[in-house]
């Protein structure tokens, strides 16, 4: 989508930047919390501490009047919880649309984080497509609906829930024009090369072009309709 900039800010955290105005998609605790500067909406998937510190938000919001968030019911009740402004926290579910500071987004059907263990609680995760262009799936492998061509997908390649067989056949399934990836702030550097050698080189091997691109501190991705 012409005039957007996607940019990484450490594990799921992501923001996009069009004429000045920031939409920020999980800033949780592995992300830097810089990525909240000058933002006028937030996404969050769901409620783990990686993806959302309600507190820390609930105080953005507090010194931003101009910020709103929007997220699964439970994450909006910990940000009311926290303290946060009522009136600018929006619940929102599987299949609705809805814009955010001038972004289209759209929560694809579905909803569900993807399973850890059988003895682990599966909380709402929300994948979020943006403009039409740019998907973040939060914790899961939400499926695409056969309308939508995604630009770029934010690609979890690390934590306790990802194997990096189901990654790659997420990111070939989406086939995106190019594939960011995201949620490794538990990986080392070795493990973070790992992921993208293996799981870099398979998708890009699988879908017959170069597509896999890991962004560097402060790179900005052009994001294209």
């Amino acid at each position: 989508m012409a005039g957007i900039g996607l940019t990484t800010w450490g594990h799921a955290g992501v923001r996009l930047e069009r004429d000045g105005v920031r939409l920020v998609i999980d800033p949780g605790s592995f992300t830097d919390p810089a990525v909240l500067d000058g933002a006028a909406a937030v996404l969050v998937t769901h409620e783990h501490p990686d993806h959302v510190v309600p507190e820390r938000l609930a105080a953005a919001l507090e010194s931003s009047p101009a910020l709103a968030v929007w997220a699964p019911a439970p994450v909006v009740d910990a940000l009311r919880s926290a303290g946060a402004p009522t009136d600018r926290i929006h619940a929102v579910g599987p299949g609705e649309s809805f814009t955010a500071a001038g972004f289209a987004a759209r929560v694809l059907p579905g909803g569900e984080h993807a399973p850890i263990h059988p003895a682990v609680a599966v909380p709402v995760n929300l994948a979020y497509l943006v403009e039409g262009a740019v998907l973040h799936p939060g914790d899961s492998w939400t499926p695409v609906p056969g309308d939508v061509t995604v630009d770029v997908l934010a690609l979890p390649v690390g934590g306790p829930w990802v194997k990096i067989a189901d990654a790659v056949d997420y990111a070939v399934a989406v086939a995106p024009r190019v594939v960011v990836p995201i949620h490794d702030a538990v990986l080392s550097d070795v493990g973070k090369g790992a992921a993208d050698r293996v799981g870099g080189g398979l998708v890009d091997r699988l879908l017959g072009r170069p597509a896999y691109r890991r962004l560097a501190v402060d790179e900005v991705l052009a994001v294209e309709g």
